[in-house]
């Protein structure tokens, strides 16, 4: 989110200095960890229709802003896969009926469509016929989140952004718009704050989820979509890569702990993916990494003011890339004109410190 604030900001005309706690590798940041699909009517099964708004505003936006980045980032929609071993059927129903109600409701996502065991194969034909039935989901797709933030830092370089790695800074160090004691003003303009947990100390309710995310190697598999596995205790996803990459995941733990992946944790995802696809017996363990995802209280995204040029942007959860265009373009609308339609349209909450709103939501 910081980076591509600061990205756009710069190609808007402004000067801007970025403050980054981390290493420009972002090592330290959950967008690394992330498998970054963009899949809103997915996501509807356990999130808020603002939500899901936000990322169908997202799935269009991304490739207008991929194509201001010199460098390339992967970027595909050809839809997501939802499938079920016969066990877990009911679970499998419950899930469709949640999308169908999200279709019902909002007709501008396309609506899922169902398929038998031909159908799979057809559309996926590394999975065979493997699985019964299934879900498809035209029009979702991801990215490759290591490729953008590569692409968004050499743009930030390219567009001379005055940056600092490893230096932690807090809004509060900042006095927005207040003149030096020179005349000058010494100061920025504008203080955005995009730290993620960082930002726990100065607001109450921030939280980590802990997930853990497995990369491998998988040379036996191809697989033209994200594949997700309807499971009664974890959401599995495969994210194919380039390159026969694949991002597996989905654990979400309510802890800040960001000690190495657990052994059940591991076992879990690689076997779930196992009998997705046998394939994956011969990949290669690439990485086995752990991240929080920053979370407010509601597991809702918000903006808020802390000053009268001081806006905190926070609370993404499991939906930054998801999300981080509609983000984004609330930001720009609010600097540039002090409200923000399109917060009103995502029922997103944007409000001052003392908790009065400056968009309220529907």
């Amino acid at each position: 989110m910081g980076r591509l604030l600061a990205v756009t900001l710069a190609q808007a005309g402004h000067r801007v200095t970025v403050h980054e706690a981390g290493a420009s590798d972002a090592t330290t940041s959950a967008a690394r960890a992330a498998a970054a699909m963009l899949a809103p009517l997915a996501e509807s099964a356990v999130t808020e229709s603002g939500v899901v708004r936000m990322g169908n505003h997202g799935l269009k936006r991304w490739p207008e802003l991929i194509a201001q980045l010199t460098l390339p980032t992967f970027f595909q929609h050809n839809g997501t896969l939802i499938v079920w071993h016969r066990q877990d059927t009911a679970e499998a129903s419950r899930f469709q009926r949640q999308l169908d109600t999200t279709a019902r409701a909002m007709p501008e996502l396309q609506a899922a469509q169902t398929l038998d065991a031909a159908a799979i194969s057809a559309i996926e034909p590394a999975l065979g016929q493997r699985f019964a039935q299934g879900l498809y989901l035209p029009g979702e797709g991801q990215l490759d989140n290591r490729q953008l933030l590569a692409a968004l830092l050499h743009q930030l370089e390219q567009l001379k952004v005055e940056l600092h790695w490893n230096s932690p800074r807090s809004p509060e160090e900042f006095s927005p718009g207040q003149p030096s004691t020179t005349g000058a003003t010494g100061q920025p303009d504008w203080v955005f704050d995009c730290r993620g947990l960082g930002a726990k100390p100065e607001w109450q309710g921030l939280r980590g989820v802990r997930g853990e995310v497995v990369r491998v190697h998988a040379p036996e598999v191809t697989l033209l979509r994200p594949v997700r596995l309807v499971h009664p205790r974890y959401p599995l996803y495969i994210a194919p890569k380039e390159d026969h990459v694949f991002v597996i995941g989905a654990t979400e733990i309510e802890s800040e702990d960001m000690s190495p992946a657990s052994v059940r944790s591991a076992l879990e995802l690689l076997s779930a993916a196992y009998s997705v696809h046998s394939g994956f017996a011969e990949a290669r363990l690439l990485e086995i990494s752990t991240q929080c995802r920053p979370t407010l209280i509601d597991n809702l995204p918000a903006v808020r003011f802390n000053g009268e040029r001081s806006m905190q942007i926070n609370g993404l959860y499991r939906h930054g890339f998801l999300i981080a265009p509609a983000m984004l373009d609330v930001v720009m609308e609010l600097l540039n004109t002090g409200d923000s339609e399109l917060a009103r349209n995502f029922d997103l909450r944007v409000e001052h410190l003392s908790d009065r709103p400056v968009c309220k939501s529907l």
